[in-house]
């Protein structure tokens, strides 16, 4: 597992989503599921993406948005049915709390 945020790659990903066979298509989808989190991450929090890797926490926050998108075939977080793991590391690290 990676340590910081930015080093996490698709393969990362595809490990942790236990994906056997890992086509270019899903290479493409995985690194744009990473795209998704990191930017969640950041809207969520107000943090900026060189902050991202001061969070040791985020990298899993990273892989189990990776794995609900994936799951569920999206391309978005959905606010509404977030994952209270996700939820609550956001919401320790969060400058934009209104």
């Amino acid at each position: 597992m990676a340590q910081k945020v930015s080093d996490i790659k698709a393969e990362d990903i595809a490990n942790y989503i236990r994906l056997d066979e890992v086509s270019e298509d899903d290479t493409k989808t995985l690194g744009n599921l990473i795209a998704i989190s990191k930017s969640f991450i950041e809207h969520y929090t107000g943090r900026n993406e060189q902050e991202l890797d001061n969070y040791p926490d985020f990298v899993i926050v990273v892989y189990i948005l990776c794995q609900d998108m994936w799951d569920n075939r999206t391309l978005y977080v959905d606010n509404s049915n977030l994952n209270k793991v996700v939820e609550t590391i956001l919401g320790m690290h969060s400058v934009n709390l209104l």
